[in-house]
């Protein structure tokens, strides 16, 4: 766990603790905050994945979480577990993969979602990871261009056999 402050306002970053915490609220925030996505025509898997698939989704790494108030108002999923047909450089030693990150719509551009890469970033370092990747969809130019100033790189393009769209796939070198 972890306490931070920003703009005056005190939060706690954490792992999300399946006992205590309810993956209702974390999969409503999820579609809450992929909803300008789904406007967009893509069919992102957090835009309408269940309750059971986030307990599944689970069960591949670790989901933080960052709550105000014993409200989560933020996530983001750090990988452990690598699928068999993921891209090459996400099962590579010295990288680790996030997703599902997402901030409620209604606190977006507060500088909350800068804080979670933040932790997410010293998190791998800490681990002893090298480099951070991600995907995303090739048509979401504002989440290309939030990674982009935040020092991701291209790597190629990549498509799930889920999705309506082609990912566009993002890695960054970590500073130790």
């Amino acid at each position: 766990m972890k306490k931070v402050i920003l703009n005056n306002k005190d939060y706690i970053i954490r792992e999300f603790d399946a006992e205590k915490d309810s993956v209702t609220e974390l999969t409503g925030l999820l579609h809450r905050a992929y909803k300008r996505l789904v406007d967009m025509g893509l069919n992102f898997i957090a835009t309408h994945q269940n309750e059971v698939y986030t307990r599944n989704y689970m069960k591949k790494g670790i989901c933080y979480i960052l709550l105000e108030n014993d409200k989560i108002i933020s996530t983001i999923f750090y990988h452990t577990k690598m699928w068999d047909d993921a891209p090459e450089i996400f099962k590579q030693d010295d990288v680790v993969l996030f997703g599902k990150f997402a901030v409620d719509p209604a606190l977006q551009q507060k500088g909350l979602g800068s804080m979670m890469m933040d932790f997410i970033e010293e998190r791998a370092r800490s681990n002893g990871k090298k480099r951070m990747a991600l995907d995303t969809s090739e048509k979401a130019f504002h989440l290309i261009e939030y990674y982009l100033k935040r020092g991701y790189e291209y790597v190629h393009h990549w498509q799930w056999p889920d999705v309506n769209y082609r990912s566009v796939v993002m890695c960054k070198k970590l500073q130790h």
